[in-house]
């Protein structure tokens, strides 16, 4: 199966193009190597893919026929966490919990510069 259509059908992507554009630019690798969107899965591949500026693994353990449910996903593939991953998910959790008075709206262009600047000084 391709890696574009297995990240669509798994629900990594919204859109197949959405996963062949993230192929394209060098965000998708299998086993440590660089894809185009029409690289061929085997079973037991380690897939990584960056999202957020956060790497993540999975494995391969089965293709599905289409598209599934979002209850059915983790048939499919088994994520691999590592130390790093859940430390980074950690700091970009705490810099989004700048405090906002309710009812304030959505953050000024200088809330999101702020955001931007303390995600920079941990060098996510």
């Amino acid at each position: 199966m391709r890696i574009d259509q297995y990240l669509w059908f798994i629900r990594k992507f919204k859109s197949r193009n959405l996963a062949s554009s993230a192929c394209k630019k060098g965000l998708i690798f299998v086993n440590d190597k660089k894809v185009k969107p029409s690289k061929e899965l085997i079973l037991m591949d380690i897939i990584k893919i960056k999202k957020n500026k956060i790497w993540q693994k999975y494995k391969v353990l089965d293709f599905p026929k289409n598209r599934v449910g979002a209850k059915l996903v983790g048939l499919f593939f088994n994520e691999i966490i590592t130390t790093e991953v859940l430390e980074k998910k950690e700091i970009i959790k705490q810099s989004y919990n700048i405090k906002r008075d309710k009812g304030k709206g959505r953050p000024t262009k200088k809330d999101r510069r702020d955001i931007e600047g303390i995600l920079k000084d941990k060098k996510i």
